[in-house]
């Protein structure tokens, strides 16, 4: 998609706001001009989440038959459209499901319940601009029944958690290994801006189970479960989410507390580190891809000449004068419609102006990336439209033990977070961890 396109009335911030997708996930999609996608051809959100369900069929997530017909009944730009396509084949998946279930055929009703789960989170991704909908609350349902029924099958089983956290709890899964006792190391992993922990099986947690590994995953404030269940929104200290997990995950058995790992994706390449400035019992840390700062990208097409005075605007608080702005920006793009209905809801702004405000709070700069000590692997995919470079600069603000992986477009791993490659880029990911902790 070319940034160009999103300007409204001449204005820079409009470009600015296309640009300002430092979100899970980036379009992956080519600029606009330069070839047409596979599908969505004029809307390059709506292809970069289907490329991501195409991406989930790698660990069961998803079927490509299955996706491709769905995004067949989709009219681009149409939530509505998006919604009933998605909550059809999640119902008719998971009927199945049950069928299978009720016969005793236990793999086939695992499959089944992992793709409606699935299916079920993505119906309600456009919606959150009325968070009342009915739709989101069934759907967030669905999701999560359907991904327990799906755990369960597993052997061992996926373990549901609810994670003591200040006043309520966090959910998640634990994955294991096997079902004995022996100390392996962890691997605590949480999405970002807008995936969820179910979907975070089919993100790294069945590959790092596939090397060994037991892995914990979570969602925290602003994700799907808290945003969901009780409005808890983000914060930017996530050192403050992430500590209460540790200490929960040293509780638990057949976790080798000198081998824990974090690993953040997406947004939560930024949040995952921020918190290892602060966790020192980490053994490691994994960004992917790498963030340093969360509000750049949203400056970063903004002439340089105007930059500090829109800076300084946004640094003083909701600015109401630049709402019209915004707003035209979001009727002008798909992608700054969507990441800025969506930021509202997970951070809790009133306005765009709010957002753009609130997202100043997540940065590693000030010192805080210097103060990570565990080895660090920073990942960067080639095709991220809206953070390139932010793993670059994490990279180079790093002093502890760091490692830069890349991920080009000619090995089909260039979109942001690898999506759509999964096999190969937790392969890289993964065989740098086994030679970390070793």
């Amino acid at each position: 998609m070319n940034r160009r396109e999103l300007f409204v009335a001449g204005l820079p911030l409009a470009l600015a706001a296309g640009a300002a997708r430092a979100a899970e996930p980036s379009p992956a999609a080519p600029a606009a001009g330069d070839q047409k996608t596979p599908l969505f051809p004029e809307d390059a959100q709506f292809w970069f989440e289907t490329q991501r369900m195409f991406g989930a069929d790698e660990y069961g997530g998803a079927s490509f038959g299955e996706v491709l017909a769905t995004s067949s009944r989709i009219k681009a730009g149409d939530y509505d459209s998006w919604y009933d396509a998605w909550n059809a084949i999640a119902d008719r998946i998971a009927a199945q499901g049950d069928a299978q279930s009720s016969r005793g055929r236990r793999t086939s009703a695992r499959d089944s319940f992992l793709r409606a789960s699935n299916y079920y989170r993505c119906s309600e991704f456009f919606l959150h601009a009325d968070p009342k909908d009915p739709r989101v609350a069934r759907a967030y349902r669905r999701s999560v029944d359907c991904y327990k029924a799906s755990a369960a099958l597993y052997d061992p089983p996926i373990e549901p958690l609810e994670i003591p956290y200040e006043h309520t709890t966090l959910p998640g899964y634990f994955h294991r290994v096997d079902g004995s006792a022996r100390r392996r190391p962890l691997v605590i992993m949480h999405t970002g801006f807008d995936g969820s922990a179910e979907e975070m099986h089919f993100s790294g947690a069945r590959a790092a189970v596939e090397r060994g590994y037991n892995v914990l995953a979570f969602d925290g404030p602003g994700q799907f479960g808290p945003i969901h269940r009780e409005g808890l929104v983000f914060r930017p200290d996530w050192e403050k989410v992430v500590t209460p997990v540790v200490d929960f995950a040293l509780k638990q058995r057949g976790v080798d507390p000198k081998r824990i790992v974090l690993m953040g994706a997406s947004m939560g390449g930024e949040l995952a580190p921020r918190a290892a400035a602060f966790e020192p019992r980490l053994a490691a840390c994994i960004a992917n891809d790498g963030l340093y700062d969360y509000a750049a990208p949203f400056f970063a097409a903004v002439p340089e000449a105007q930059r500090g005075v829109l800076m300084s605007m946004v640094k003083a608080g909701p600015a109401p004068a630049l709402d019209p702005v915004l707003r035209g920006a979001m009727k002008a793009s798909p992608t700054a419609r969507w990441s800025f209905i969506h930021g509202m809801y997970s951070f809790g702004a009133p306005t765009p102006s709010a957002y753009l405000h609130a997202t100043l709070a997540y940065t590693l700069k000030d010192g805080i990336a210097e103060r990570i000590r565990c080895p660090t692997l920073v990942c960067d995919a080639e095709a991220d439209l809206f953070f390139k470079g932010q793993p670059q600069q994490l990279y180079d603000h790093l002093t502890c033990k760091k490692t830069l992986m890349s991920f080009s477009s000619e090995d089909g791993a260039g979109a942001h977070c690898e999506v759509g490659a999964g096999r190969y880029a937790f392969a890289r990911i993964f065989d740098w961890l086994d030679e970390t902790l070793a």
